[in-house]
């Protein structure tokens, strides 16, 4: 009878607090609204997700890592893109920028990733609307709710998001009635082996191991000089390191490449050549197909990396080749180009769906597989597809994709158009979501003087 009593007493006093949130339920909401949208990266996708919010009169903040927007992109700045102005710019943005005298560059030229940041992104950061809203130098450290952790589910769709950043050794918090998460996947590279696994001796390596696209022929040319140098991978972006490699061994006749990839047959990584309907792509397969034909670079394939590790003879990368034990020693540098995964630590207190394969936005998953799905075959999607479950958080861009190598930045530019509009009420304008793009979708690539070389656009968007 007392256990009865003392569990009446305890479900009783369980549930008054939950009377009393409900009774200052809206009083919460109303604060929350009164909040900023918080927008994660200011990359291509996080600004054009501030300008439609400028465009619909909605208040926000932009938090960037770096020390200048497109801070990732100047990283690959060397790099010429596959697709050009015209499937760059945002509308939106293109419109705040005209309004301020801007002139929109030629609409068919490919631009480089250095002048996607000069002659479009830090024009547009640099408009009056912008200016104010933009946070450098602060990194997000976590995303929550306020005084809320995970676990806790009352009334918590009207909670504001709680931010917090460190930005040169102090630490501050902002709050948010919503987050876009535009943070991309560059920067946290796959390691070079098989597996997908980072074990600690290739950690160990970080000096003679590149993860990315060095600028081989300026910045990075002594590094590379007369020194026997294995790439890693078979995609766009493998292909511009080995080319322009080969452009180093003009002049530095010593250096030795090697390539080292999966494909069962080397001819499945030169693509259409002169059949592309992308000309610049279509060149890039030509000349890599040459190079491979003079024997100016060696082809390990299908090579499945196991173990990468420091000898007294360099660098020994041990492997399957043929279902046959192979090692490869003497690398004195390496390039891995095995594509990026998303960081999904700042979103450990929200609640998140995602693919348990490609690491994308769960929604997404069957929409972007790569295994079906090419950049130019993946449906328009929207707001309706990038929610989570915790209500007005949204995953945007390449890291909406996750692992899959087939984001486009014109893909992003729709997703935060969509998210916008419902964020802004127009939820018949969030729901009508419409891409236009080339049946071949859109890759980047690298002009080396009349040459061109080429890197996968999911690596750089």
């Amino acid at each position: 009878m007392t256990n009865s009593n003392n569990l009446l007493v305890n479900v009783n006093g369980f549930c008054a607090p939950q009377e009393r949130s409900l009774n200052t339920k809206s009083e919460n909401n109303n604060e929350k609204e009164k909040l900023p949208v918080a927008i994660i990266g200011a990359g291509p996708v996080g600004l054009a997700a501030a300008a439609h919010l400028v465009s619909r009169g909605q208040t926000f903040i932009l938090l960037e890592s770096g020390s200048q927007v497109g801070a990732n992109i100047l990283t690959w700045g060397h790099i010429r893109l596959f697709s050009p102005w015209r499937y760059n710019v945002d509308k939106v943005a293109k419109s705040l920028l005209e309004q301020n005298n801007w002139t929109h560059p030629e609409l068919e030229k490919l631009p480089t990733g250095k002048e996607i940041v000069e002659q479009y992104l830090e024009p547009l950061s640099n408009l009056s609307e912008f200016q104010p809203y933009i946070q450098l130098n602060t990194k997000v450290v976590s995303i929550g709710k306020k005084d809320t952790d995970k676990m806790k589910t009352l009334n918590r769709e009207n909670i504001p998001f709680i931010i917090h950043t460190e930005s040169n050794g102090t630490y501050k918090t902002f709050e948010a009635r919503a987050v876009i998460d535009a943070t991309g996947t560059w920067g946290n590279p796959n390691p070079a082996t098989s597996s997908g696994v980072w074990l600690n001796e290739e950690k160990s390596l970080h000096e003679q191991v590149f993860y990315g696209i060095p600028n081989i022929l300026e910045k990075e040319k002594k590094r590379y000089a007369n020194k026997r140098v294995a790439v890693v991978g078979g995609g766009h972006s493998a292909i511009n390191a080995l080319l322009d490699l080969a452009k180093l061994k003009e002049t530095y006749d010593k250096t030795e490449i090697i390539w080292i990839m999966r494909r069962k047959r080397v001819e499945d990584a030169y693509g259409g050549e002169e059949k592309d309907a992308l000309a610049a792509r279509g060149e890039l397969g030509s000349r890599i197909h040459s190079l491979v034909d003079e024997q100016k670079i060696k082809v390990v394939t299908p090579f499945r990396i196991q173990e990468v590790r420091k000898t007294q003879e360099g660098i020994m990368i041990k492997g399957h080749k043929d279902n046959e034990e192979s090692i490869l020693n003497g690398i004195e540098e390496i390039i891995v180009n095995a594509g990026s995964r998303p960081d999904l630590t700042i979103l450990g207190e929200v609640r998140i769906a995602i693919d348990s394969a490609t690491e994308s936005v769960e929604a997404l998953a069957p929409l972007i597989d790569p295994n079906i799905h090419s950049c130019g075959t993946v449906r328009p999607h929207g707001e309706k597809e990038l929610r989570q479950p915790e209500k007005d958080l949204y995953i945007v861009g390449a890291k909406s994709y996750g692992r899959a190598p087939t984001f486009l930045m014109a893909t992003g530019y729709e997703q935060v158009r969509s998210i916008v509009a419902y964020l802004s009420g127009d939820v018949e304008s969030a729901e009508k979501v419409e891409l236009d793009l080339p049946e071949t979708g859109v890759c980047s690539v690298n002009f080396n003087e009349k040459k061109s070389g080429c890197d996968n656009s999911t690596s750089c968007n």
